[in-house]
């Protein structure tokens, strides 16, 4: 049965590769199209629409099938060399670029005058808690930092009282159907001990920071004592880590209480969450539980979604903290690249990943943002930073600011999507912000260095692992690493040259504006199959998707916001982002509060636990 079904898949795709050959024959492909640039060119080609890729939805038998045949001879010398030639992967192979590779996306700070008359961080973080009341006539609000901190400054509840209530729900939520699979791994005995701690600097009142006392999570691909750093498979970690990566440490330094460490993608190789292995199984999105979180930091932001905790720890390499933050209608921050130490977390991709905080509100993210970012000697990258500010952050309003929109790139998304962004945009300018219409160019040249780089990274580093866990690893992680085995070194090269054209032409475009706007994600959550749950899925249209409006902050090193501005028909999260020049978070949480007060109401999550109730 099984030589008859390979027959079978093989005269599809073999259909399809005709049929496709015969459209592009007539519209013409990308790399048909595409002029060879002349040596020493600089000036960009003329910009054409996002186009969604071609691959179908795989599971159950059909991505078994995929994946054995992607790792025989015969799919690496036919099967995958067809899929990457269909979606355009060899895009690079026809550039003639001469630029010298850019390889880590560092960027030198600029030099500024030092304005005497700047609030000092911990003034602008005391102006936000005061200046945070989200009322009850807007319905439902979720429980952010400074909830947690009027209870224990009040007397209402200790430290310790919420870690009681946390640990009932840990253990509820393991116990609920479906399980909200948000933490993976937790200890209440380390969980009262930071909590019985707080709780006595409280009563002393030598509180240590804002953090103090506040519950949060890190995705497992950090190092967290005493947990395993299982990075989402089975194989990793198989012994209790002994320190900490420098987040834990900063958080631990802060007083916060970590809760345990929250489930991802399986090395963080996809955009959904999903991840059906003995360990982790599939998270749920708190607003619609058959509908996926986003990845890869996928229980980050199911946990803050669920109020299990108002904060959580994400990477983002290719969108994996802006992805599951706004699937799951929270605000997630990508800082700059080496804003934020990523020491102790597994270098799976070490020039497109960034380290960033997934919270309730952009005033949390604000104030995580200022405790974690400052250069680590452990962390080679981000020791020339500047000092992290929060300038301007509560200006009363947006004059003086420059957003740039190219909409062609904007409007490559759903309708429902697009629309409510729109309006967006409009509140912004409603606020004295000037809109300014540009062009990002090259951005298909830009997703597919993107996809190259982080791929072969990846593959490199999992190389050991491939060979000798391959049986251990879920179907998708192997179809996307066998894909990854296609990229040749002309093929990395060539990508990085093309980040050093993309980061010029940003540098360009930020003389002239502020910020770039786009919609967060193209698509709103999608729908978990029960074939995912046994066997996962690999959808790589989705995944171009999802991290569409991502990519460019990753492969450059720009910062980016997402913020949650409303839902869709269905009741999903749409989000909407926000990304700025090199080491400029600032303005992005100055917007992102502006953009806050856009969303007319909070809806709740269908999964919600109040541990101040």
């Amino acid at each position: 049965m099984a030589p008859l079904l390979l027959l079978f898949l093989l005269s599809l795709l073999s259909a399809a590769a005709a049929y496709l050959c015969c459209v592009r024959r007539h519209t013409g492909s990308a790399e048909a199209v595409l002029r060879r640039r002349e040596p020493g060119r600089a000036e960009p080609r003329s910009c054409s629409p996002p186009r969604d890729p071609w691959a179908p939805r795989l599971c159950g038998t059909w991505l078994r099938l995929f994946v054995h045949v992607a790792n025989t001879a015969f799919g690496q010398i036919c099967l995958l060399p067809f899929l990457i030639r269909l979606n355009n992967f060899s895009l690079m192979r026809s550039l003639d670029i001469h630029e010298d590779p850019t390889f880590i996306p560092e960027v030198a700070a600029e030099v500024t005058e030092d304005k005497s008359d700047t609030k000092s961080t911990s003034d602008v973080i005391e102006q936000l808690l005061d200046g945070r009341s989200d009322s009850t006539s807007n319905g439902f609000s979720f429980k952010g930092i400074k909830d947690y901190l009027d209870c224990y400054r009040s007397g209402k509840l200790t430290p310790s009282q919420v870690a009681k209530n946390i640990i009932a729900t840990l253990e509820d939520c393991d116990k609920s159907t479906p399980p909200l699979r948000a933490i993976v791994q937790w200890d209440q005995e380390q969980i009262m001990l930071m909590a019985e701690a707080s709780t006595a600097r409280y009563r002393n009142k030598c509180t240590l920071s804002y953090l103090d006392g506040i519950p949060v999570c890190l995705k497992e691909e950090f190092k967290v004592v005493p947990y395993h750093q299982r990075v989402g498979t089975v194989y990793l970690g198989t012994e209790p880590e002994t320190e900490d990566a420098t987040v834990a440490q900063k958080l631990r330094e802060a007083g916060a209480i970590i809760i345990g460490v929250s489930n991802m993608h399986e090395l963080g190789t996809g955009t959904t969450g999903c991840n059906p292995n003995r360990y982790h199984r599939i998270p749920r999105n708190p607003y619609k539980p058959n509908h996926f979180t986003g990845g890869s930091s996928s229980g980050s932001a199911a946990a803050v979604a669920a109020g299990l905790c108002p904060v959580a720890i994400g990477t983002d390499g290719g969108g994996s903290v802006r992805i599951p933050a706004s699937f799951c209608g929270v605000v997630g921050l990508k800082g700059t690249f080496g804003r934020i130490s990523c020491h102790g977390s597994l270098p799976l991709s070490y020039s497109t990943v960034s380290v960033g905080p997934i919270c309730t509100s952009v005033a949390d993210a604000a104030i995580v943002y200022s405790i974690l970012a400052e250069p680590d000697p452990l962390y080679p990258y981000g020791l020339k930073q500047p000092k992290a500010t929060l300038s301007d952050m509560c200006a009363p309003d947006l004059k003086g600011l420059k957003l740039g929109v190219d909409w062609t790139f904007f409007k490559a998304c759903d309708a429902e999507i697009l629309s409510i962004c729109e309006k967006a945009v409009e509140h912004l300018q409603s606020l004295g912000a000037s809109v300014i219409e540009l062009s990002l160019p090259e951005m298909e040249e830009v997703r597919v260095a993107h996809v190259i780089c982080i791929l072969s990274e990846m593959r490199d580093f999992l190389q050991p692992d491939f060979n000798k866990h391959f049986q251990e690893m879920n179907l998708d992680t192997r179809a996307n690493l066998a894909l990854a085995s296609q990229f040749t070194a002309l093929d990395y090269i060539t990508a990085n040259r093309q980040r050093t054209r993309t980061m010029r032409f940003l540098r360009e475009i930020f003389t002239t504006v502020n910020c770039i706007l786009t919609p967060a994600v193209a698509c709103t959550a999608p729908r978990i199959y029960e074939s995912d749950l046994l066997t996962g899925s690999s959808d790589m249209s989705l995944t171009v998707r999802s991290m569409r409006f991502m990519q460019l902050g990753n492969f450059t090193g720009i910062p980016g916001l997402v913020v949650p501005i409303g839902y869709s028909a269905a009741g999903l999260p749409i989000s909407f982002q926000v990304m700025a020049k090199w080491w400029d978070e600032a303005v992005l949480l100055r917007i992102g509060l502006k953009l806050e007060e856009f969303r007319c109401q909070t809806r709740k999550p269908s999964i919600y636990y109040d541990v101040l109730a």
